[in-house]
């Protein structure tokens, strides 16, 4: 399957459009009785009402999830492709961009995080454009709205802002105005918002926004480890992309180098987050999807030995769908 998606053969989409499905087949075979959808964080709907918590079905509410995770599977592919990340182009980061999103059950539904999977990649792009633009003032006054409207949906997503810096750090001289025209991009959009609370009264319920920020970072976990053995094929396949990207590090272009350097602070930044949301779930782990699928892509790409990437493949897949039936 995985020489399959090494090229560009448009038979494929259709084949990706079958798998997003596929994965997708425990949870449409048991159907949840209900599932709720709330797209904006409650400071948001103060003053925007959209009623679409309990207005879809559990059976349309997960086809609605798995066209959006097909839709951002092909963006995430071309962007993938655009920049040169892999040896050539192809569709394994589709491949993997929907084998990641079937990992948990809380995946294969309708999310604040999987909306907000449309912006990280967008951001990606972006950032990924850094270090050929000759100004890059305007690129992150962009990418810091676009960071402010994804913390709309998902306060969590606030996190990247902290990728503004690093992405600066990693492809550009310092030049003050880039690292401030970030930060003004994403207070512009949160300008407005106060602006609002503040004719309402209400400007009490702004500063409560920020207060997730102050949480502090547990330090005990309660891990069930029998929810997580579905992880194992990953972190195999995670190892063996490192040492990959290891051996090929100093052979590949400097702006291949510099982007998985970003995408891995991306991929941790995602993940560390999730202490910023009082009522955690697993979904926020949806966010880490777009950079690690690069990296699996990128093993996929460069293995040789095809009995054993084909075989790991399909360990990965069995895996998954045992898990989501079990």
């Amino acid at each position: 399957m995985i020489n399959q998606f090494r090229t560009l053969n448009p038979i494929n989409l259709l084949i990706l459009f079958a798998y997003t499905f596929f994965m997708r087949m425990a949870i449409f075979i048991d159907l949840p009785p209900k599932l709720n959808f709330e797209f904006l964080e409650p400071y948001v709907k103060f003053f925007v009402q959209i009623p679409i918590q309990n207005n879809f079905s559990p059976s349309v509410n997960i086809f609605f999830a798995a066209i959006l995770v097909y839709v951002q599977a092909l963006v995430f592919n071309r962007i993938v492709n655009n920049h040169g990340l892999l040896n050539k182009p192809g569709y394994l980061p589709a491949l993997l961009y929907i084998s990641s999103t079937s990992l948990f059950m809380p995946f294969l539904v309708l999310s604040p995080p999987l909306i907000c999977n449309f912006l990280l990649i967008w951001i990606m792009d972006k950032f990924l454009k850094v270090g050929k633009t000759p100004n890059a003032i305007m690129l992150m006054f962009d990418i810091g709205m676009i960071i402010a409207i994804g913390s709309l949906i998902y306060f969590p997503f606030i996190i990247m802002l902290l990728m503004l810096w690093l992405s600066l750090m990693l492809y550009r001289s310092f030049n003050w105005r880039e690292w401030v025209s970030g930060l003004i991009g994403f207070l512009t959009i949160f300008f407005f918002l106060a602006v609002f609370y503040y004719w309402h009264d209400d400007i009490r319920i702004f500063y409560k926004i920020w207060l997730p920020l102050t949480n502090k970072f547990p330090s005990v976990f309660e891990l069930h480890y029998k929810d997580y053995l579905v992880l194992l094929p990953v972190l195999v396949m995670m190892v063996l992309a490192m040492i990959q990207l290891r051996e090929n590090f100093f052979r590949s272009f400097i702006s291949t180098r510099k982007a998985f350097q970003m995408l891995f602070f991306m991929f941790l930044l995602a993940a560390l987050s999730f202490y910023i949301k009082p009522d955690f779930r697993i979904s926020h782990f949806l966010m880490c999807v777009p950079p690690g699928a690069v990296l699996l892509a990128y093993y996929f790409s460069n293995a040789s030995k095809r009995w054993f990437y084909e075989s790991l493949f399909l360990v990965f897949i069995l895996t998954i769908q045992y898990f989501l039936f079990v």
